[in-house]
């Protein structure tokens, strides 16, 4: 038992060198006090039960069976050093079993709210200690999640210069708008009105009681963000508006309604960790923001532009995302063909030929957001409309939302009451059956701000949710869609 529990014996098996040199590099090894906290200590339950005896040894079967059968240059690791990973590898009782004060002399007053908190909503919020402390056992030169952000410096092009007013929109047409003041652009996509059937059929696989019944819906022209906000457009918002102080958000609200200018808008604060996860900025999607700092960013854009942009509806955003079909996706075949669910698949595989290269989802993703040049276009020339991120929606959710409206409806808008906001479209760490056109999903804000160190929390970033984004709708003029507003039946 005390051979097969030292540290070179697991180096033995695990392979991964660079694992073991970021534990020598992190507190639970290179710390002041000299104490030396072993493999087994976090990623095995306390010693003295039957538990810790079964997990040893079903983990030490599992750990040879892969030593013998895989090769570790395939493996995604870092991936596997993300959060949702860790927590299947760390376990908590072990963490307290060390820890047993957590209110140590010498903690700092945020690190008293923050533990404070830990004990109050451990259970309710399912925290963890690495929720947190992601680092302590394997350092990471770039976790940040408890220092507060500094804002990017946006530096422009060669040879490139600001814009100094919005793109005049003549007709109903693609377009690309230009944000004054900065040398950020970006694309819109004239989307037709037109008639189709929202939410699935009961036969369709994976289907969930929320997407139905089906009901036939027209929506009005709009225009539609090609992608997704990227860094670059957010950042050039943030740093425009950026606010060190706490406003709640009726009162900018309220500001926002009697505001002649831009600079009138009240910004993010900003926010803790890294929001880009590191993944990167500039064209890939911005991330981490709540609902209310996308509405916020709607209202700056159309305050600077003089457009009025928006989010969209749910039913304009599964138009858009159909781009005119009928079938789960855009691009043709199954949920069933694509999933990887099921334990065939898992010994199988699933179908990624053609999924690949319409959407940005669990199995290419790499679990991290990817730049829209990934993806091709769907038949109405928008991107990544199912995967990379989900989309807010300007619709409150509601399970039965579609049974509200009745069978035939024009431009819905959703319920009027409720606490949570509709998001579609699924993310780089989803099943293709959750990014299906008719899939739906929600806000899920105090599980999305469990971590946040912050007392209140952020109404601005989210600490706990990296996979959520948004895009823009701008509302068209009527004169522009007159002569453009034709029934675009989804069957043609």
């Amino acid at each position: 038992m005390h051979h097969t529990g030292t540290d070179e014996y697991c180096e033995s098996c695990h392979v991964h060198t660079h694992v073991y040199d970021s534990w020598k590099l992190s507190s639970h090894y290179n710390n002041k006090s000299g104490v030396k906290v072993h493999c087994i200590d976090c990623h095995l339950p306390p010693k003295g039960n039957f538990r810790y005896l079964k997990t040893k040894a079903c983990t030490g079967l599992y750990d040879l069976w892969a030593y013998w059968t895989k090769d570790s240059a395939d493996f995604n690791w870092e991936q596997k050093g993300q959060l949702e990973h860790a927590v299947t590898m760390v376990y908590n009782e072990s963490c307290k079993e060390c820890h047993v004060n957590l209110f140590p002399k010498g903690l700092s007053d945020d690190g008293g709210t923050a533990h404070l908190y830990y004990e109050e909503n451990e259970k309710k919020l399912n925290l963890q200690c690495i929720s947190c402390h992601l680092n302590v056992g394997h350092y990471d030169p770039n976790y940040l999640h408890a220092k507060m952000h500094t804002l990017p410096v946006l530096s422009l092009p060669s040879g490139a210069a600001k814009f100094t007013e919005a793109t005049r929109i003549e007709k109903f047409e693609n377009f690309r708008e230009q944000i004054p003041g900065t040398s950020v652009s970006f694309e819109m996509i004239a989307v037709p009105g037109g008639t189709f059937k929202m939410g699935s059929p009961d036969n369709e696989k994976f289907r969930r009681e929320d997407e139905g019944p089906v009901r036939t819906v027209t929506v009005s022209p709009f225009f539609m963000g090609k992608v997704e906000v990227t860094w670059d457009e957010y950042w050039s918002f943030h740093i425009r508006t950026a606010s060190e102080g706490r406003i709640a958000p009726e009162v900018i609200k309220e500001r926002n309604l009697r505001a002649e200018t831009p600079d009138a808008i009240s910004g993010p604060t900003p926010p803790f960790g890294n929001p880009d996860q590191g993944w990167g900025g500039g064209s890939r999607p911005a991330i981490t923001m709540t609902h209310y700092s996308a509405e916020i960013y709607c209202q700056w854009l159309s305050k600077i532009t003089g457009k009025k942009y928006r989010l969209p509806t749910e039913a304009e955003w599964e138009y858009a995302a159909r781009g005119g079909t009928e079938t789960p996706y855009f691009f043709g075949g199954t949920p069933k063909q694509y999933s990887s669910q099921g334990w065939w698949r898992k010994i199988s595989g699933a179908d990624t030929a053609v999924i690949n290269t319409y959407a940005v989802y669990e199995l290419n993703s790499d679990m991290r957001t990817q730049e829209p040049s990934r993806v091709k276009e769907n038949p109405f020339g928008l991107k990544n409309m199912l995967g990379n991120v989900m989309e807010y929606c300007a619709d409150r959710y509601a399970p039965n939302a579609y049974s509200l409206s009745g069978a035939s409806v024009t431009d819905p808008k959703g319920p009027d009451e409720g606490t949570e906001y509709v998001v579609r479209g699924g993310n780089y760490s989803h099943d293709a059956a959750d990014i299906r056109a008719a899939a739906r999903s929600r806000t899920q804000t105090e599980e999305w701000l469990r971590t946040d160190p912050q007392q209140p929390k952020s109404i601005w970033w989210y600490s706990d949710m990296k996979g959520i984004g948004f895009r823009v709708v701008c509302e068209p003029d009527s004169s522009l869609t007159q002569n453009n507003h034709t029934n675009h039946n989804s069957n043609n």
